[in-house]
């Protein structure tokens, strides 16, 4: 398959997200990622009186957007996107200058406190490029994450495009992220509701 055949893309099925972190705990450990910051997290909320009590989950991670803000806002073109469409951060390029961050609407970019530039997911692309899915789906206990090629239309993620709803973060921001959610509480997606 050519690389221009190929988009990459993730379905987050919340219907089977059971809120356990091994995505996070995966992706720290999979990227060596420092104790204080996250590539990827899931967010709590809390509804409801006792007893009747309910929890909903929002993984979150960078949208890998098909017009991804950050790109066109780096000064130095540290953020740039791959032909597949993964945004990256080049190491070499990047000054910690924080624009990226500031332009990102989804929160999803830090600065890593050892090296002192900017980080995020990238799809774990050294798996990806040698074939093998990102350590968040291989990790994921329920399978609620579904990664793959967004143009092969015989792919599961495709499939599941296809035949379900799903929601994006913030589509009003016109980025048009390539992460997907199915089944997601409207209050989770709601920036103002904390990240924990």
């Amino acid at each position: 398959m050519k690389k221009a055949d190929v988009r990459y893309g993730m379905v987050i099925d919340l219907r089977r997200c059971i809120g356990c972190h091994s995505c996070s705990v995966a992706c720290k450990s999979e990227n060596d990622v420092p104790l204080s910051v996250y590539r990827s997290w899931v967010k709590v909320i809390e509804k409801g009186k006792y007893p009747n009590v309910s929890r909903s989950f929002l993984p979150s991670l960078c949208n890998n957007c098909e017009q991804p803000i950050c790109v066109q806002n780096c000064p130095t073109k540290a953020s740039y996107q791959r032909e597949d469409g993964v945004v990256m951060v080049d190491p070499h390029r990047c000054i910690g200058c924080k624009y990226c961050i500031a332009s990102c609407p989804y929160d999803v970019r830090f600065v890593n406190p050892i090296k002192r530039i900017v980080q995020k997911c990238y799809f774990c692309n050294h798996r990806v490029d040698a074939g093998i899915a990102p350590a968040c789906v291989v990790t994921c206990l329920g399978r609620a994450r579904i990664f793959g090629n967004l143009r092969d239309p015989k792919s599961e993620i495709s499939h599941l495009l296809a035949t379900n709803p799903v929601q994006v973060l913030k589509p009003e921001m016109a980025t048009k992220p390539q992460v997907f959610y199915i089944g997601a509480d409207l209050e989770a997606m709601d920036p103002m509701k904390g990240r924990e």
